[in-house]
């Protein structure tokens, strides 16, 4: 499959989230690509960061960063102090009273193709009233770069898609790096719950709760997801669907494979940024029956791949690729090696 062939996709979206699996992974990369592909002639684009992207040195691992370019038109939120260090002409449309960790954030439209420094936003919350501010200026496609490290401000909650970079920043080890990506995949990708149980569930976000086959709701523990003593436990069993509304982590999912008539069951959690559970006591717990399918979920536009690691190792990226694509069942591209493909 082309390249390119992902570009379209991020056209039909309003907003895109831009996760690594790991730092180095080609974050900044697979950014500066879809940055330079999009139809800034006839879309407006708005582009943050949550973390600090565009640096020319990776301050962890001393190793060369790509600048992030943007083109004229662009619309770019990041701190003050990085907005006085941009390398292009632009005008300043906002400044907002949400801050970052280096300052109050401010908003410019480029004037000219340049380099930037991005510093925005940094929890969920903030990012959404930045694209609320972004919709004051008709922005078509709002752009996040994230961090698989801040996973949640991934979620459907904040973008309505994402890409997901991946590479030997993670592992050299090719299996090792294949099994990650796919269980990230995995996750992203599980189904929506049935509209009626959805229904029941959407507005509840403390505690852990439950539907019964005659679709009573029950509340297992409105404190915490965390903590339930053996009256739980029977309130659990009886359910049909047990609903996660926080954190699922290994406790409470080994609390729940191993309860009593588990076959059959289906467990419900937000969406997929709420999973903190190792990948084999996940598969574990499909295997004895049980579906989990999710409140909200992500559109995966694309899977993107660095073979190369910060200490220098370089995997085979058509290695890597095919063996990424066989596992996910998903087209997989090295941006890198094919941009001039485009």
């Amino acid at each position: 499959m082309p390249v390119q062939s992902f570009i379209p996709q991020i056209l039909e979206c309003n907003s895109l989230s831009i996760v690594g699996l790991e730092k180095n992974t080609g974050k900044t990369e697979c950014l500066n690509y879809i940055l330079k592909r999009l139809p800034l002639q006839k879309m407006k684009v708005a582009v943050t960061s949550i973390g600090i992207d565009g640096e020319t040195v990776d301050q962890v691992t001393k190793t060369a960063k790509p600048e992030i370019t943007i083109g004229e038109g662009v619309y770019f939120s990041t701190a003050h102090s990085f907005y006085k260090s941009k390398k292009l002409w632009s005008e300043l449309v906002d400044i907002s009273d949400e801050r970052s960790s280096l300052g109050e954030i401010v908003t410019a439209k480029a004037l000219c193709e340049g380099k930037v420094l991005l510093a925005g936003p940094s929890s969920a919350a903030s990012l959404r009233r930045w694209m609320e501010r972004m919709d004051r200026f008709n922005v078509d496609l709002k752009i996040i770069d994230g961090a698989l490290s801040r996973l949640s401000l991934a979620s459907p909650a904040v973008s309505q898609a994402m890409v997901l970079a991946t590479g030997a920043a993670y592992s050299i080890n090719m299996q090792t790096l294949v099994q990650r990506t796919k269980f990230i995949v995995d996750l992203v990708n599980l189904d929506l719950v049935e509209k009626r149980a959805l229904d029941m569930l959407f507005d509840i976000e403390t505690g852990l709760w439950g539907i019964d086959e005659q679709w009573n709701l029950h509340c297992i523990n409105s404190v915490s997801s965390i903590n339930i003593d053996e009256n739980d436990m029977k309130i659990l069993e009886g359910c049909r669907y047990i609903y996660v509304s926080g954190a699922l982590t290994d406790r409470l999912l080994n609390v729940i494979k191993d309860s009593k008539g588990i076959v059959g069951k289906t467990l419900v959690v937000r969406d997929f940024t709420k999973f903190f559970v190792n990948a084999q006591t996940f598969a574990i717990m499909l295997r004895k029956g049980v579906e989990v399918k999710v409140l909200q979920k992500s559109r995966l536009i694309a899977v993107c791949v660095n073979p190369v690691s910060p200490a220098g190792y370089v995997l085979d990226s058509d290695i890597l690729c095919e063996k990424i694509q066989e596992a996910i069942g998903f087209p997989v591209y090295d941006i890198v090696k094919n941009a001039d493909a485009v």
